[in-house]
């Protein structure tokens, strides 16, 4: 938790974000992932100052748990002096015990920020998926709170002017507009008309240009001129070299074939696990995770 401290910025953890979506639809599968379809309404998670404190976060909480679907798993939320925004004791179940920093109990508005990222732990832990390391399975548990609905009450709690800040989460303010973008392209949900936070919205934006660009790389035909032109000359390259390599700075590598033509991978625009296709002009490519078809220029 930034308060009131520097917020970091840009996109430095962008990679394990990627992997954590392609994670995603590996553990959950595509069916899973779209029983998500919905977000966290904004009206199921408000808390006002007139709000009794721990009936309050005891019902956000409750919320929370319906939205991640653990039916039999009930929280226990409580206050205390500590360095970070909240904490929860992951067990058996079905009871789990969340700490939430005494900060809260008067920045009420964003007790369902805290309580997101942690059922989300919680949900993890359910569905048996981490990543090792504690940094990069807490960027995993905000990718997927974000991914799967509830991640834009995380964004919406980020605020910075120039005498004070805040922000939740591992993941920086660009990128959890990121995975909310990419979550939008899926769903076809804004969660821009929920932000409270004018910064919130301006990261959003900047998150949502990032992931659109994520659907004009070649060798998807929506490539724009200049990315379609490098990649015709590393194409080139790669069919008079025995043993083409990776572009460098490009999203996609040339791999021989023995068995046929050369092949080109990438990662697919949603799920972004690679996908391998032969260089023989327009193809069609269906991605097997999670069942996007892709239209290429190879």
């Amino acid at each position: 938790m930034a308060n009131g401290g520097p917020v970091q910025h840009g996109y430095p953890h962008l990679d394990t974000v990627r992997e954590a979506v392609t994670a995603l639809y590996r553990r959950l599968s595509y069916d899973t992932v779209h029983r998500f379809a919905t977000s966290v309404a904004p009206v199921d998670v408000a808390f006002c100052d007139t709000d009794d404190l721990h009936l309050g976060a005891q019902r956000v909480a409750g919320e929370l748990v319906r939205h991640f679907r653990l039916p039999d798993a009930r929280m226990i939320v409580g206050f205390r002096e500590m360095r970070h925004a909240a904490n929860v004791e992951l067990t058996a179940g079905p009871e789990y015990f969340i700490e939430l920093n005494d900060r809260f109990r008067t920045h009420r508005r964003d007790i369902g920020a805290a309580l997101a990222h942690e059922i989300a732990h919680v949900f993890l832990h359910r569905v048996d998926l981490t990543f090792p390391g504690t940094r990069d399975n807490e960027i995993l548990t905000d990718t997927a709170t974000a991914y799967l609905g509830a991640g834009w009450l995380l964004l919406d709690a980020y605020r910075e002017d120039a005498s004070s800040s805040q922000k939740l989460g591992y993941l920086t303010p660009e990128e959890f507009g990121y995975v909310l973008a990419k979550r939008a392209l899926v769903f076809g949900e804004d969660p821009s008309t929920w932000f409270t936070s004018a910064q919130a919205y301006t990261a959003y934006a900047k998150g949502r240009e990032r992931a659109g660009s994520d659907e004009r790389q070649p060798p998807l035909t929506a490539a724009g001129w200049a990315g379609r032109r490098r990649y015709a000359r590393d194409r080139r390259h790669a069919q008079e070299t025995p043993a083409p390599a990776a572009a460098p700075g490009a999203p996609y590598a040339f791999v021989p074939d023995a068995r046929g033509p050369l092949r080109v991978t990438f990662p697919c625009p949603t799920c972004l696990q690679r996908i391998r296709v032969p260089v023989r002009g327009r193809v069609r490519a269906r991605c097997g995770l999670c069942r996007t078809v892709l239209e290429c220029d190879t």
